[in-house]
């Protein structure tokens, strides 16, 4: 690490490449003879459209999106999408949703707001540690959708094989897990993630959505939260998040150099197997997630008090790592190892465990 940096574990925001940060920091006062930063130029220049433009097709080429779906640039993040989802795709007014944790859990709150939210399975009964069968859900005919959010951030889950949804539309929050491995678009009707985890600066959620499911019906919906706004103005309807599109068209443009989605997936299998591996074998420490329903982006753990939780979190800080805390809703501790997490961070973070176990025996 250079600049006297540390290993950032933070949740969101979180830690971006290095080479990616360099080249932003070179152009940041002028952009490309422009004689301005991004952060001051008009959103209708001829110069920003030509960078919106580059960051929808690089992160279509990543993720091989099909023409028929939209990728749609929107200010708001998360919480926003919550809202968003059930506003403009429950027709009938009943969607179906996996209930995995604190993030679905918030989904299910907003989408009970406009409608009925149904909720076919549930890991709430081993408070979150594991994703449930979703092979044969009740799904009624009527159901506009299905949602899951495919990676907990805050419980460390994540979906190794998607939902049978019965031919229902499946819609997932893919925040923290976005770009993370290889994605079959067809499979989603809705793919939507804030980009604050593992992609780019807070402030923004990029909504992937296949066209038929935009609506032209919506007359009483404010304009601004209805998705065929967005899609109809090519995310340009307002004044967009233009530092955060800037910021992540060029990690898309980082990840196609560095060998697209398969290549990433391979790099984070390997630097999770490094944590994971440890904490399996390890006497202190713990993983809080069923093996086969783990995230390779967030590992939550703990050792068997909330007071050395503490201390650990403490002496991660002084010794160069950061935001090692979990959740306030859960506690105990949590390594955030996204993309931009090299290796050798990971490698650092076990042999400070292992150091930190052996003195606390």
């Amino acid at each position: 690490m250079k600049y006297g940096r540390v290993y950032n574990f933070s949740a969101g925001p979180a830690m971006m490449p290095e080479e990616v940060l360099e080249e932003i920091a070179s152009e940041v006062m002028n952009y490309r003879g422009s004689g301005m930063s991004v952060m001051e130029m008009s959103h209708r220049s001829k110069v920003f459209q030509q960078i919106i433009d580059e960051a929808e097709a690089d992160l279509r080429k990543l993720m091989n999106i099909p023409d028929n779906y939209k990728v749609l640039f929107i200010q708001g993040g998360g919480t926003l999408e919550f809202s968003m989802v059930p506003l403009n795709l429950m027709k009938n007014g009943v969607a179906c949703y996996v209930e995995t944790g604190s993030w679905s859990k918030k989904a299910i709150a907003e989408a009970k707001r406009v409608g009925e939210a149904k909720v076919v399975a549930s890991s709430a009964d081993k408070n979150f540690t594991y994703v449930p069968d979703c092979s044969d859900l009740d799904i009624p005919e009527n159901a506009d959708y299905v949602y899951i959010c495919e990676n907990e951030t805050i419980n460390g889950t994540t979906y190794h094989k998607l939902p049978n949804t019965k031919g229902h539309v499946l819609v997932s929050d893919q925040s923290s897990m976005f770009l993370s491995r290889p994605c079959n678009v067809s499979d989603y009707g809705l793919i939507w993630a804030g980009v604050q985890k593992n992609v780019g600066p807070a402030g923004m959620a990029v909504v992937i959505i296949r066209e038929d499911l935009l609506r032209s019906d919506l007359d009483k919906l404010p304009i601004y939260l209805d998705y065929k706004t967005h899609a109809d103005k090519g995310s340009m309807y307002n004044t967009p998040n233009c530092w955060a599109i800037y910021c992540c068209g060029k990690v898309f443009k980082y990840l196609l150099k560095t060998g697209g989605l398969s290549a990433m997936a391979k790099r984070n299998e390997e630097k999770a197997k490094i944590l994971y591996d440890f904490l399996d074998s390890s006497k202190l420490f713990t993983g809080a997630v069923r093996k086969e329903d783990r995230s390779l982006m967030n590992v939550p753990f703990v050792t068997p008090s909330a007071e050395q939780d503490a201390d650990v979190v403490a002496c991660s800080k002084a010794a160069g790592f950061d935001n090692l805390k979990g959740h306030k809703s859960v506690g105990g501790l949590r390594a955030s190892i996204y993309n931009a997490m090299p290796k050798e961070g990971v490698e650092a973070l076990v042999e400070f465990l292992k150091k930190y176990e052996a003195e606390h025996k």
